[in-house]
């Protein structure tokens, strides 16, 4: 029930979902039965791999996270975590509050113990073809180097796991590619980052800059604070809609395309929550879909357990 645009858009993207997923898979909508089924042209809800959990109640954009969270009980956000975390689904995504969503994961699934902040990434298509994974996006604005030194274990995992990249390579965002460069934040957390690949905690490669995020040239993973990676991550988006409105169509600007990455996953939690945009399309849905059950397919968040366990 979540998003500018549901149940209509959730409901065209589950369905053309449905073609790209396992036939082991299972997919679980919340919301309102009558309004979904209302939505419904597609005989969605008549397939054997969809089931529905009836819901009374939507948490709005305009709502109080954490009031609404807790008081909208039967809202399909909360239903949807009670399920989560009972173990009933393996992952959960919704284009729906991003606060309430964030209230779910710290509140009811946790962050892992070991853990000083989760983190939101996305991931980029690069000019090689393959996938750069930025975070933190816009999570935690402010960061402690030892955070940041963290975000490395997360991108790495993620990247690994995910990505199917074998040995991703991490490096921190920095205004030059120099171990001396950068702000107090990234010059305290350099060396954290380097003893972390010293001791083979992930394949640190150094500072990058900017301008090489996108070439796949230098790094698989790029670690920064939320507020420096939420601008950089708007810059794109709004760079991709301009080149769009003057009418250039290249395969590697749509892997610029928010509808084409799906979600953010938030890692550093103890289950897979995949959080998608407010103004979801019905291709972003399908995508966001798409990415949680190949996160929830993979090992990622007990290998996360396992590296913050000692």
């Amino acid at each position: 029930m979540g998003g500018d645009f549901a149940p209509q858009v959730t409901v065209e993207g589950a369905h053309a979902a449905l073609a790209h997923l396992s036939e082991q898979t299972t997919l679980v909508l919340f919301g309102d039965r009558a309004a979904l089924a209302a939505a419904d042209n597609y005989g969605l809800l008549d397939d054997p791999r969809v089931e529905v959990v009836h819901t009374t109640e939507v948490i709005a954009m305009g709502d109080h996270p954490v009031k609404a969270f807790a008081q909208k009980n039967d809202s399909s956000i909360a239903v949807g975590f009670r399920h989560l975390c009972g173990g009933e689904i393996a992952g959960f995504a919704s284009a729906g509050s991003t606060g309430a969503m964030m209230v779910g994961c710290m509140q009811a699934v946790g962050q892992i113990e070991g853990v000083i902040r989760p983190a939101i990434a996305t991931a980029f298509q690069t000019a090689r073809g393959g996938e750069v994974l930025l975070l933190d996006v816009g999570l935690n604005a402010d960061c402690k180097p030892e955070v940041l030194a963290q975000y490395g274990i997360f991108g790495s995992i993620y990247a690994r796991t995910t990505l199917g990249i074998e040995n991703p390579r991490v490096a921190l965002l920095n205004i030059g590619e120099e171990a001396e460069k950068g702000n107090l934040l990234t010059k305290a957390t350099y060396p954290l980052m380097a003893e972390c690949g010293a001791t083979g905690a992930y394949n640190f490669v150094g500072n990058v800059e900017g301008k090489h995020l996108l070439t796949g040239e230098v790094a698989d993973v790029v670690v920064c604070d939320g507020f420096s990676g939420n601008t950089l991550l708007k810059t794109v988006e709004g760079f991709y809609h301009i080149l769009q409105g003057k009418g250039v169509h290249v395969p590697f600007l749509e892997g610029l395309n928010y509808e084409n990455v799906g979600g953010t996953p938030v890692l550093g939690i103890n289950s897979t929550v995949i959080i998608g945009h407010g103004c979801s399309s019905a291709l972003a849905i399908t995508n966001m879909i798409r990415l949680t059950e190949r996160a929830a397919r993979t090992d990622m968040v007990s290998q996360f357990k396992r590296a913050f366990k000692h």
